[in-house]
């Protein structure tokens, strides 16, 4: 089984985890991979199995976008606040560029990734 990838920016991990509660059935048929503060808040919102990486300033985007081209993600939820400057700029873009490359589902919104999880539910055989 592949794994979806949730991050989130400080200013967005409340909206990731209200993501998680929303889709935690969903959620908990996947392997769940994640940047360290947002994997630990949504295990312990959902109790959902989060496998921790490390933060995304310390190199957790880098180890996402990793996975991403390895072929064992199937689609990442990158909650972003625009807003702020992040000192690993170039680790997001590189992560959101690998996406593009591999033509992998990136959301990076929770409007975008509800349509993301439906069309992954149904993709699956889930309505």
């Amino acid at each position: 089984m592949k794994s979806l990838a949730l991050i989130a920016h400080d200013g967005k991990k409340d909206e990731m985890v209200q993501f998680a509660v929303r889709f935690q059935r969903a959620l908990a048929n996947w392997n769940l991979v994640g940047t360290g503060t947002t994997a630990r808040l949504v295990i312990a919102k959902t109790g959902l199995n989060v496998t921790g990486l490390k933060s995304g300033p310390l190199g957790g985007d880098v180890q996402i976008a990793n996975l991403v081209l390895s072929g064992q993600v199937d689609a990442v939820f990158f909650f972003v606040e625009q807003m702020d400057v992040h000192p690993h700029d170039p680790d997001i873009h590189t992560l959101q560029r690998i996406c593009n490359i591999t033509d992998t589902p990136i959301a990076t919104n929770p409007a975008t990734g509800a349509l993301v999880m439906r069309g992954l539910e149904l993709a699956n055989g889930h309505s």
